[in-house]
């Protein structure tokens, strides 16, 4: 942590779910069967996180880590951005909450060690310091900006190794066009091939695609309740999941409404906190 961190120290988290951030049901559920997969198969590989904010989606795949394998996450936390621009976004977005020491506290609550920690910018791992073909599993979070997730797909593609899989969070938010940008760039002149989409998170290999598409259909989604649709995007099939939740469960009396359920899923962090805030403002006014 930083010298100059004079700040009380963050509670420990119970429970993953306690700790904040935006990593859902149904991409929970993909990363926890995809990575268990690969473990039964016997398949190795190092696991690999750009972008962590505190913890949340890190901590599972910590649950995943198996003897030999080294987790590595890479993140500012609360460094200063190199550039103007992702200075701006994490201003807006995270500066408030985000400091290597939440995610350190968090990831330990569950994890006797914490992972390799990289506090850099992503674009540092373009160095080679990840070896090529060494991971199973790598989760792209990081910068919303084209050129900078661009850059982060080219890591991701240079340590995967054969059959390994990409999850890339963000690829249809409307405020991360950046994004989308660089997926779909990806997919059409890069030869990433999509296996998986949910409302959240791509999920693809430049491996052999129904290898993966098979341990993914392995099991009954739909039996649990989940929604899975196939789809073809120019000659390639990938399958649609997400957590379909039972109407009666939905929308208690109390719930948040559409419009609230909208505004907090899809809005970047900071302007989430401004919703909450502003629905306990009229809570506590009423």
């Amino acid at each position: 942590m930083s010298a100059l961190d004079t700040s009380a120290a963050p509670v420990a988290p119970a429970t993953p779910d306690d700790v904040p951030g935006w990593f859902f049901r149904a991409d929970r559920e993909a990363f926890a069967h995809l990575l268990s997969r690969q473990t039964a198969a016997g398949t190795t590989g190092d696991l690999l996180e750009l972008g962590a904010y505190l913890g949340r989606s890190a901590i599972l795949l910590g649950d995943h880590l198996q003897p030999g394998e080294t987790f590595t996450v890479c993140d500012l936390f609360d460094l200063d951005a190199p550039d103007d621009e992702n200075s701006a976004e994490m201003s807006m977005s995270y500066r408030e909450t985000l400091t290597r020491r939440a995610f350190e506290t968090n990831y330990l609550a569950f994890h006797p060690e914490l992972p390799v920690i990289v506090q850099a910018p992503t674009s540092v791992l373009a160095d080679g310091r990840i070896p090529a073909d060494s991971c199973r599993f790598v989760h792209v979070d990081a910068s919303h900006l084209y050129e900078h997730v661009a850059g982060d797909i080219l890591v991701a593609r240079d340590a995967l190794a054969k059959n390994g899989v990409v999850a890339l969070d963000d690829y249809r938010a409307p405020h991360t066009p950046g994004v989308a940008a660089a997926v779909w760039e990806a997919v059409f002149t890069l030869g990433l091939r999509p296996v998986l989409l949910t409302p959240e998170k791509f999920y693809g290999t430049w491996g052999d695609p129904d290898a993966v598409r098979a341990d993914l259909l392995a099991r009954d989604w739909r039996g649990e309740g989940f929604r899975l649709d196939e789809e073809h995007i120019a000659g390639q099939v990938c399958h649609r999941l997400a957590w379909d939740e039972p109407e009666a469960v939905r929308r208690p009396a109390g719930q948040r409404s559409l419009s609230r359920r909208v505004a907090l899923d899809v809005l970047p962090p900071f302007a989430t906190r401004v919703v909450r805030r502003a629905l306990r403002s009229g809570r506590k006014a009423a």
